[in-house]
């Protein structure tokens, strides 16, 4: 006969749980996860835009400026200097150079100092420089 009992106490050892395959697995996810994931850098600021009905998306708008209702300009969550639009482009163009630039105007903001930020983004070698609009309620 068969002893149950014995055999019971025979396999009481230690149980081992190999989880190396499941942390290379975890790993492998957030690999994917972070290489898939895009991007989105704000201005750190909240603008009121002005409405176009012949506003367009822009999908790779990946260097974002904004001009608040004080003529104060944001990017990267921090405000810089009119002189400064240069500079930081030029150095967010090197981080990706097809990125496109979009200045962010507040309805409130000067018409001058959104041209000046532009003028700055073209000298820096944007070449894709474009206003930020929102679409008309309704549409």
């Amino acid at each position: 006969m068969l002893n149950i009992s014995a055999s019971r106490k025979h396999k009481k050892g230690t149980l081992e749980l190999d989880i190396a395959p499941l942390i290379d697995m975890v790993f492998i996810l957030l690999i994917f996860f972070l290489v898939t994931t895009s991007f989105v850098k704000e201005t750190g600021i909240e603008v009121t835009r002005p409405t176009a009905s012949t506003a367009t998306v822009h999908s790779k708008a990946t260097i974002l400026i904004a001009v608040d209702n004080q003529n104060r300009i944001f990017m990267d969550h921090r405000e810089i200097d009119i002189r400064a639009v240069r500079a930081n482009t030029e150095r967010a163009l090197a981080e990706n150079p097809e990125g496109a630039v979009v200045v962010v105007a507040d309805t409130a903001s000067s018409t001058g100092t959104a041209i000046q930020v532009m003028d700055g983004c073209r000298m820096a070698g944007a070449t894709n420089v474009s206003l930020a609009a929102a679409l008309p309620e309704g549409q």
